[in-house]
C-alpha cells in the first residue's frame, strides 16, 4: 500500500509540473495566486522543482482582505524572503476605500467578494495573463468543472459551459486582447494527496494547521476563530478551545474542527476518517448551494 501510494503520488507530481511548464510556455506573463494555504504552497513548492536549480519564474501574487490570519502573513513573508521571488500584493481595503468594493456589514459580513475586483484589477494591472491557482477538483462541486487551463473572457468572468477540450494532455492557451486563464495544477490532487505529498517533501506550513488552542465562537455548525472582525450575536460567547484548520481564508469566514492532530501523520490518519470535506464548514460556501459557482463566474479564484 505505502509503494501504491508513493506512486500514486509521483504521478500526480509529474502531472502538475507538466501543467506548470506547459503554463509558463505559453503565457507571456503567468503569476501564482498565493494565499498561504496548503494548497498554494505545494503549487508553489512544485514551480519550484519544476524549474530548479532556476528560481520559481512566476511572481507570488497575495489578495490581502485585511482580516487575515497574522500566521498566514507570517509564513508568507518567511517564505518569499526565503525562495527570493517577486511578491504583489492586492489590497481589498485599498478597493473599498476607492469605491471598487462594497465592505459588508452585519453578523455574517465577509469581505470574500470584495475580493474578486481586487484580484482583477491587480491581474490587469500587472498585465497577468495567467494565474495559477491551488483549487481541486474535490473540494467543491463547482471547482470539478474547472480544466487545467480555464479561459476567463475580457471581464475576467468564467462560463464553465465554454470549457476548451484536454486531450492527450495538450492544454490550448490561446486568448484574445484582454482575456486571460486560470491554471490550476493540482486539479486531480485530493486532499489526502495533499497531505501524503506534504509528508513526503517535509514541506513546512502555517501553524494553523496542527492542533493549538484558541479563543473561538461557535456559529451554528462552524467553529470560528474569535476577532475584532467578528460581530457576537446576544447568545454566543468566546471560548477557548483545542482546534485546528483543515483550510485556511479569512478569519471571519474559516471554520476550524476540534482536533488533537499535532503532526502530519495526525493529520493524515484525521483525513482518512472525516466524513465531511474540507470546505464543509466555510461560512462563505453556506450562503447559497451554489455560492462558490457564483463567485466563481464574476472572477473569482
Amino acid at each position: 500500500m505505502a509503494s501504491y501510494r508513493l506512486e500514486h503520488i509521483e504521478e500526480l507530481e509529474a502531472e502538475s509540473i507538466f501543467v506548470l511548464r506547459e503554463a509558463f510556455a505559453q503565457f507571456d506573463n503567468p503569476c501564482i495566486l498565493f494565499s498561504g494555504g496548503k494548497d498554494s504552497i505545494v503549487v508553489t513548492h512544485l514551480a519550484a522543482k519544476a524549474f530548479a536549480p532556476a528560481k520559481i519564474p512566476f511572481t507570488l501574487v497575495h489578495i490581502d482582505t485585511g482580516h487575515n490570519f497574522k500566521e498566514t502573513l507570517e509564513f508568507r513573508d518567511q517564505l518569499i524572503q526565503k525562495l527570493g521571488v517577486q511578491l504583489v500584493v492586492g489590497s481589498v481595503q485599498s478597493s473599498i476605500n476607492q469605491g471598487k468594493a462594497t465592505d459588508e456589514t452585519g453578523m455574517y459580513a465577509s469581505r470574500n467578494k470584495a475580493q474578486i475586483p481586487t484580484l482583477l484589477d491587480t491581474l490587469e494591472k500587472h498585465q497577468f495573463d495567467a494565474a495559477l491557482g491551488g483549487a481541486r477538483r474535490d473540494e467543491e462541486k463547482s471547482r470539478a468543472k474547472e480544466r487545467f487551463f480555464s479561459h476567463r473572457d475580457e471581464f475576467g468572468q468564467w462560463d464553465p459551459k465554454n470549457q476548451r477540450p484536454e486531450l492527450w494532455t495538450l492544454y490550448n492557451g490561446k486568448k484574445n486582447f484582454g482575456e486571460h486563464f486560470r491554471v490550476f495544477p493540482i486539479s486531480n490532487w485530493t486532499e489526502m494527496d495533499i497531505w501524503q505529498y506534504i509528508k513526503k517533501e517535509n514541506i513546512q506550513l502555517p501553524s494553523l494547521y496542527f492542533s493549538h488552542e484558541r479563543e473561538v465562537v461557535r456559529r451554528g455548525n462552524t467553529i470560528l476563530a474569535h476577532s475584532p472582525f467578528i460581530q457576537l450575536k446576544a447568545d454566543e460567547t468566546v471560548t477557548k478551545e483545542t482546534i485546528r484548520f483543515r483550510t485556511i481564508g479569512d478569519l471571519t469566514i474559516t471554520g476550524a474542527i476540534e482536533s488533537n492532530a499535532s503532526t502530519i501523520d495526525d493529520i493524515i490518519l484525521e483525513v482518512a476518517a472525516a466524513r465531511d470535506t474540507e470546505r464543509g464548514n466555510r461560512a462563505d460556501d453556506q450562503r447559497s448551494e451554489a455560492a462558490m459557482e457564483e463567485r466563481k463566474r464574476e472572477g473569482y479564484f
